[in-house]
């Protein structure tokens, strides 16, 4: 049963198929931007998922990098991209906008903890995951489709966590015995959410387009922030560890992987922008 592919997963696809289908036929501005990067989004989880689900040892080492890159390309995106633009439609209510958006983002691990208790027809990791990505994907929509101005580049960073996050959540689906292709539905989530809502126009104001964006920015710099790899006693990259006994010493190892790896994701970034601009 657990080789099956889950219903769920495949009717995610077949409807982020046909939403691809729809937005590229529309022809309109940013739609060939948003199918690329939900796309990319897509395969990203898809195909980190069974490689997740066969690992049965693990160093850590290999989610410390692929937490590392993408938080850091995530930090470094929002912080130039996003920002600047939220600030530049209105100094305060941008400011507000980030401050809530942060505020927000925190306050989602109430939420998460909440679904912990919570008697659920699906995995509370699928959840959880599925709740991210179609609310990452919605504002992802909204921003696209009120920027035409705007690259790709930003889009490619936000959703870089979704492979090691696939990765991770597959393993332990699959050490719980249960089948990782469900995450197939939060793999379509950013796709979904974001062709549907790159629909909604904001109204010209300052004050609500700076909300909005700044909102947009402190919320990705949270989820950037969230995908930092810690490595601590009792995180889950300590969970990875297949050494036994004292693990410090190899957690102070990985703390110095972690410090590159995010350097180097933002870096990634500096220098994609300097070819662009």
């Amino acid at each position: 049963m657990r080789d099956r592919i889950s219903t769920v997963g495949l009717l995610a696809t077949l409807v982020l198929v046909g939403l691809s289908v729809l937005a590229v036929a529309t022809g309109i501005e940013n739609h060939g931007k948003l199918v690329g990067i939900s796309w990319v989004a897509f395969l990203a989880m898809a195909l980190a998922a069974p490689l997740g689900a066969r690992t049965r040892a693990e160093s850590g080492g290999a989610l410390v990098w692929g937490y590392g890159l993408a938080a850091g390309a995530m930090v470094t995106s929002a912080a130039v991209f996003l920002v600047p633009q939220a600030i530049g439609q209105h100094p305060q209510w941008g400011g507000f906008g980030v401050a809530f958006g942060l505020l927000a983002g925190f306050a989602s691990h109430t939420v998460g903890h909440r679904l912990a208790h919570m008697d659920l027809p699906i995995d509370r990791t699928v959840a959880e995951l599925t709740a991210h990505a179609f609310s990452a994907g919605a504002i992802i929509g909204i921003i696209y489709g009120n920027m035409p101005e705007l690259g790709a580049l930003l889009g490619l960073a936000i959703v870089s966590h979704k492979g090691p996050a696939g990765y991770a959540a597959a393993r332990r689906l699959a050490n719980a015995g249960r089948n990782a292709s469900i995450l197939l539905l939060p793999a379509t989530g950013v796709g979904i959410a974001g062709i549907a809502t790159s629909m909604i126009a904001l109204p010209a104001s300052g004050p609500v387009r700076g909300l909005v964006f700044g909102f947009a920015a402190g919320v990705f710099l949270h989820v950037a922030m969230d995908f930092l790899p810690w490595c601590e006693i009792g995180s889950e990259i300590h969970s990875m560890l297949s050494v036994s006994g004292d693990a410090h010493a190899v957690l102070d190892r990985l703390r110095v992987h972690a410090v590159v790896s995010t350097s180097i994701g933002g870096l990634v970034v500096l220098a994609a922008w300097l070819v662009i601009a």
